[in-house]
């Protein structure tokens, strides 16, 4: 049995090891998988829908992601999260981008030293 050190608390050091970046959701699933006796990699949640990945970027994807329960995911469904939550910021900051270039553009009739006023 390992001893804890002086510098961490007791309870910290019992939880060090392969479970303690693993959420209950994830034990849960796991030990879920081993009991009736499948893979335990989760492919159902690709064939249950159109899948993070190919989710493409809006308003739905938003939604997905923001209901999405992050201690339920398996550490693959993590990472196509991550992905597709930087695609979507990416793709929100192309919108802001071009928003800001929009606004800096002088209107019809407008002075060019109103434009300077803009931006």
């Amino acid at each position: 049995m390992q001893t804890p050190s002086p510098e961490i608390p007791a309870s910290e050091s019992q939880q060090a090891g392969p479970l303690k970046a693993m959420s209950p959701g994830v034990v849960d699933y796991l030990f879920r998988q081993l009991v009736t006796g499948k893979c335990s990699e989760d492919i159902q949640w690709e064939q249950e829908g159109i899948s993070l990945s190919a989710q493409p970027e809006g308003a739905e994807l938003a939604r997905r992601l923001g209901e999405t329960d992050l201690d339920a995911l398996t550490p693959v469904e993590l990472f196509h999260y991550v992905r597709a939550a930087q695609r979507l910021a990416a793709w929100a900051e192309g919108l802001r981008q071009a928003a800001v270039g929009r606004y800096c553009q002088p209107g019809p009739g407008e002075p060019p030293r109103a434009q300077k006023d803009r931006c």
